[in-house]
């Protein structure tokens, strides 16, 4: 009778083990890594403390405004897409403009980039504020000829000059090209993403699988933080696109702006966040899929050639940065 008794217990124990035992020491040993070497992505940006809801529902109105290009076509939201599961770009090599002409450069996507240190593949643009000018009097872009023309169509709009009001009260002209990029900045510091991956290091051990955890120690093992560091994965430095192996590229990158010999080839490290939802891949667009971005850049960078293994282990891992939201 007792042997009767027992035995059920002892399954019940086993399987409450099983179950309810917690991670294993590799896993808690992996989730300290990521803890100490990434982090998780802060729930705001930097200067969003300071946003009103006025200003941020004015930005996201300029952000969709096509009457801030030259022929009523182009958006912000045209390149860099927030639109549903899309992160932040148009999944394009490079972008058509206003009157279809494409520019040199992968958009990059606008999810995350208050966090950046800089804006734009070569930086010129210290934060949101001022890239957020750029485009919209590009002539390959937007095509707006003047400050002054961008801000007539404002005022004559119905809404907008109400809206600048309320949204800078204390501003005597509130209707400026400053504040409309001011205000677009103030919405994108809202364009914050959460994954998987922030959730395993706040102590979440679930959150990612066990092959996705080996891909993150493959990703370590390669040297990927090299360059990929911080919460962002980049985001955060300058490197030399084909440091160890030579990239064929026309684009000399950070020299455009600085004219110095040392910056040839020289481009902003990009974010490994949403990756796997951002392609095609590399300031030209040129390379269609993730697998052969992870590889070509472990050959260039670091002198590496990743199997086939290795890689699908390392893209595993970077799908658990992705936006929950996003994911399909």
């Amino acid at each position: 009778m007792s042997k009767q008794i027992f035995t059920p217990f002892l399954m019940t124990f086993v399987l409450f083990s099983l179950v309810f035992c917690g991670p294993s020491e590799d896993t808690k040993e992996i989730q300290g890594k990521a803890k100490q070497i990434i982090g998780a992505l802060p729930e705001k940006m930097p200067g969003s403390e300071n946003d009103s809801e006025k200003l941020v529902s004015l930005g996201k109105k300029l952000y969709f405004e096509k009457k801030l290009s030259q022929n009523e076509t182009q958006s912000c939201n045209s390149c860099h897409n927030i639109e549903g599961k899309s992160a932040g770009v148009d999944n394009l090599p490079t972008s058509p403009g206003a009157f279809g002409k494409n520019g040199d450069r992968n958009s990059p996507t606008v999810l995350n980039a208050g966090f950046h240190f800089v804006q734009f593949w070569d930086g010129r643009a210290p934060d949101l504020k001022a890239q957020a000018k750029g485009p919209i009097l590009n002539p390959v872009e937007m095509a707006m000829p003047t400050e002054k023309e961008v801000l007539k169509r404002i005022n004559e709009d119905a809404e907008y000059p109400k809206l600048f009001a309320e949204a800078f009260p204390n501003d005597k002209n509130p209707v400026t090209y400053d504040n409309l990029a001011g205000a677009i900045a103030a919405f994108e510091r809202t364009l914050v993403t959460q994954s998987r991956f922030d959730d395993f290091v706040r102590g979440d051990f679930k959150a990612i699988s066990k092959a996705e955890q080996e891909g993150f120690k493959s990703f370590l093992a390669a040297g990927c933080t090299s360059c990929h560091s911080g919460n962002l994965l980049g985001g955060n430095s300058y490197r030399k696109v084909g440091l160890v192996n030579e990239f064929k590229t026309e684009d000399l990158g950070l020299f455009k702006i600085t004219k110095r010999a040392e910056d040839k080839f020289v481009f902003k490290v990009p974010s490994l966040r949403n990756i796997t939802l951002t392609g095609p891949y590399f300031h030209d667009g040129k390379i269609a899929t993730i697998e052969e971005a992870v590889q070509k850049m472990a050959y260039h960078q670091l002198g590496i050639n990743l199997s086939e293994d290795e890689t699908k282990k390392i893209v595993l891992f970077l799908g658990t940065l992705a936006d929950k939201n996003r994911v399909n």
